[in-house]
């Protein structure tokens, strides 16, 4: 395995708020927490998920750039402090005035989380062309956006643009990581098929999958993908693991057990492992042309590992390099979201 080059993370911070009892979540890095009139406490962690897979590449020791707005309020000192810890380059992050969104998680007993947003006039949105043009991208070998980021207007368009010009020197990958909540599938929808026009690695969970095919099996459904120009197709599918399609060839990846706390972030950390992976091996920076059924096994793999760490850890805490050495990384994903 190479040292990997640099990848660029377009995307939005996204403060992750859960309820519950001041021991509920132990501590997994940078947090902040207040106790409401309940006695109850609310536990604020660094999220969103175009940060979570800045932060997995990074404590991988893929050197990660993060393009986002961040504030100047109190989650915005926390996200920078959490990314700076973890070693994402923030030299092409917008000062932004306006307030960091805020996303209200509900975790079932099962470790699935449900988010409520609080996202209108938030900094994440608002990019304008001079700010995204600061960024210089010809180094990175591949360029990783989606989420609301790329949806949500004004900036969703313009960053669309960014992604097209990227492509002339850099692998473009687009998780969509839609948020039926806050955005109508529908938008997703209408937007994919530009999106897969333009990115060479789209990942999608099987809810994501749902959302904007409900009516076509996984494989029609990565077909159409395909048709639309997206070379690889990865779809996270809980404690299955993945199927991942390379230009129509199927490649599946199993899940095994693993204790499970929440799976918040997983999908992201699986994002982060995968293209740490394909970096590693020298993959990353044209249009995939050396990528084989056999890679995209291995780098799926990989990061079904990644993602199952994050299982066990609460919030968005996705590993270091050193425990997913083998005495540290026994376990696989039981859920992938």
């Amino acid at each position: 395995m190479q040292p990997p080059r640099q990848v660029t993370v377009l995307g939005e911070c996204v403060a992750d708020a859960f309820a519950g009892p001041g021991s509920a979540l132990p501590h997994t890095g940078t947090q902040g927490s207040s106790p409401n009139q309940q006695g109850m406490v609310l536990h604020v962690l660094p999220g969103g998920g175009p940060a979570n897979t800045a932060v997995g590449l990074a404590r991988l020791g893929t050197p990660t750039r993060l393009m986002a707005r961040l504030s100047g309020d109190v989650f915005g000192r926390l996200f920078r402090a959490h990314l700076l810890e973890s070693g994402v380059d923030l030299s092409d992050a917008a000062t932004a005035a306006e307030p960091s969104t805020l996303a209200v998680a509900d975790v079932d007993a099962g470790g699935q989380a449900s988010y409520s947003f609080h996202a209108e006039g938030t900094a994440d949105w608002q990019w304008t062309r001079t700010e995204l043009a600061a960024g210089d991208l010809r180094n990175s070998a591949c360029v990783h956006s989606g989420s609301l980021a790329l949806v949500r207007e004004p900036g969703g368009s313009l960053v669309e643009e960014l992604l097209t010009g990227a492509r002339r020197h850099s692998t473009i990958s687009v998780d969509p990581n839609i948020r039926p909540a806050l955005v109508d599938p529908e938008v997703y929808r209408a937007r994919l098929p530009g999106w897969c026009a333009v990115a060479d690695i789209l990942r999608l969970s099987r809810d994501d999958l749902d959302a904007v095919a409900p009516d076509l099996t996984i494989e029609a459904a990565c077909d159409s993908f395909h048709a639309a120009g997206a070379r690889l197709v990865v779809v996270t599918l809980g404690a299955h693991g993945a199927l991942a399609s390379l230009d129509g060839r199927r490649i599946s990846v199993s899940g095994v057990h693993t204790r499970v706390v929440d799976t918040v972030g997983a999908g992201d950390a699986f994002t982060a492992g995968l293209l740490h992976h394909l970096g590693g091996r020298g993959l990353l920076g044209g249009r995939l042309e050396r990528l084989t059924p056999a890679e995209v096994s291995a780098a799926c793999a990989y990061a079904v590992r990644v993602a199952a760490l994050t299982c066990a850890a609460a919030g968005p805490n996705p590993p270091w390099a050193h425990q997913m050495e083998p005495e540290h990384s026994g376990a696989s994903a039981q859920g992938l979201s």
